[in-house]
């Protein structure tokens, strides 16, 4: 398949965002085929310096998120920055940012400005909080956000404090409503022949997460609390003990409770009075575990999670990481992407007849400058001049 067949072909994005959740955003759009221009102020996206551990001018935390993207640098804070924006946003389909809210009005780039100019321009902007209320405008982090969101709240031992999710989940979620708005956004041009404005915020995507924390409350359940490993609504539902390797049951009806019981070797259990649906063995859960983690003391955990899941019963090992990128299946999902020295993650969207294509790695610093500003027809003493200029610097400040 040529890069032409993919789904996005065709649309082209000018990314402006850095860290992680706009980044992200715009890799997915590039791995399914925009072209997607990835533009750093002189300093940097700042994740280039997240290391160790590093690969060339760069951390590997940026060689996470800028894959499949053209790379230039342009300081905005010149007038000439803007015009050279300016003139990059002619026939651009999307904008993706991630600036403080009031930071492109400032400069007089604000949403009415562009769409004047750009009609058809849709204009995502990632922020923490968005632009008003209470918190608007104020930055947001996704471990600040893991906190006033709740999901600090009820991540943790039982009996233990609060506890950050162990990856940046926020942001990322963040990363992937900012496609979901783009590509609803793009859909709905078709019909209309206008862009608008997209908004992803941190804060919004926190609380969207809070499954099945907020309906509970709001169907009058007790107060959310920490549960460890185990779900607040549904048993067996957690990490069990084995003779060797722990294993996740993750069992939501009584069907797939009495093939656990029966592969195991305690038929009985389905009939005790204290385990016979999940109401009863959610409020006996300690119970439960201690007869399922008697009955499995003996069983090497990995080849008894492989017997389960062949029966029905959804379970799985308890991976390290080394362990989950050498599994075999992680392999056949083509989840491991090599661009020559490059590996990454490889897409989880699968499209049947336009797949995701992975083009480039990760761009060095500015390293499409003078082919992105010479297909806008810019001779090499202009660019030269606006190099002298620092407008479009050759390496990070």
């Amino acid at each position: 398949m040529s890069c032409s067949d993919a789904a996005l072909s065709g649309i082209r994005v000018i990314d402006l965002s850095r860290v992680l959740g706009g980044p992200y955003c715009t890799q997915v759009l590039g791995d399914h085929g925009a072209d997607v221009i990835k533009i750093e102020p002189p300093s940097g996206d700042e994740t280039r310096g997240w290391g160790p551990p590093f690969a060339g001018d760069a951390a590997s935390y940026f060689h996470g998120l800028n894959r499949s993207k053209r790379g230039m640098a342009l300081d905005l804070r010149q007038a000439a920055g803007r015009e050279l924006l300016l003139q990059l946003l002619e026939g651009t389909d999307v904008l993706v940012e991630n600036f403080k809210p009031g930071t492109l009005e400032k400069w007089g780039l604000g949403y009415e400005v562009l769409e004047a100019r750009f009609p058809g321009l849709i204009h995502c902007r990632i922020s923490g909080f968005g632009a008003d209320g209470p918190l608007g405008g104020l930055p947001g982090y996704d471990a600040v956000i893991q906190a006033m969101a709740g999901l600090m709240s009820v991540n943790g031992e039982a009996g233990g404090d609060p506890l950050r999710i162990g990856l940046p989940v926020v942001d990322i979620v963040t990363g992937l409503n900012a496609v979901i708005g783009i590509s609803l956004a793009l859909h709905e041009r078709q019909r209309s022949g206008r862009g608008q404005f997209v908004e992803a915020a941190l804060f919004d995507s926190g609380l969207s997460l809070m499954h099945p924390h907020f309906p509970n409350v709001f169907h009058g359940g007790p107060a959310p609390r920490r549960t460890g490993n185990a779900h607040p609504n549904i048993a067996p539902y957690e990490v069990y003990r084995t003779a060797t390797q722990p294993l996740f049951l993750a069992v939501g009806n009584n069907g797939q409770f009495a093939r656990l019981c029966e592969t195991i070797g305690c038929p009985e259990l389905t009939a005790d009075p204290r385990f016979v649906d999940n109401g009863t063995r959610l409020a006996n859960r300690e119970a439960l575990r201690d007869a399922l983690e008697s009955a499995m003391a003996t069983e090497e955990g990995e080849a008894l999670a492989e017997r389960l899941i062949r029966v029905g019963v959804p379970c799985g090992p308890v991976l390290e990481t080394r362990e989950v990128l050498a599994h075999p299946h992680t392999a056949h999902r083509e989840m491991i992407v090599e661009i020559g020295a490059y590996r990454g993650t490889g897409s989880p969207v699968k499209l049947g007849r336009t797949p995701s294509r992975y083009r480039r790695p990760p761009p060095r610093f500015g390293e499409h400058t003078e082919e992105i500003l010479a297909a806008l027809g810019l001779s090499p003493t202009r660019v030269a001049d606006l190099r002298g200029q620092g407008v479009i610097p050759a390496s990070r400040a």
